[in-house]
């Protein structure tokens, strides 16, 4: 008997996408996947989704790695406060 995709939640689908899935819950999506277009489609989704964040690189703006080297220039050059 195969499961509605009413009954996979966005969590169900992710585990499984990430292999994570305990092995009834696997078992449950693959028979679903073969009967239930919609469900194919949710999981293309976040299948999409998930490779998209494999591809993100973050980096600061120039501006930025300018002000820290400015600020760390001008702390280098300080002489160390005492503390009495």
């Amino acid at each position: 008997m195969v499961l509605p995709m009413t009954l996979f939640t966005p969590e169900d689908l992710l585990r499984y996408l990430y292999k994570e899935s305990s092995p009834e819950l696997t078992v449950a999506i693959e028979n679903a996947l073969k009967e239930d277009w919609m469900l194919r489609e949710k999981l293309a989704v976040l299948r999409s989704s998930a490779d998209k964040l494999d591809t993100i690189t973050v980096s600061p703006r120039m501006e930025v790695i300018q002000r820290v080297m400015n600020y760390a220039r001008r702390t280098a050059l300080q002489e160390p406060v005492s503390q009495h």
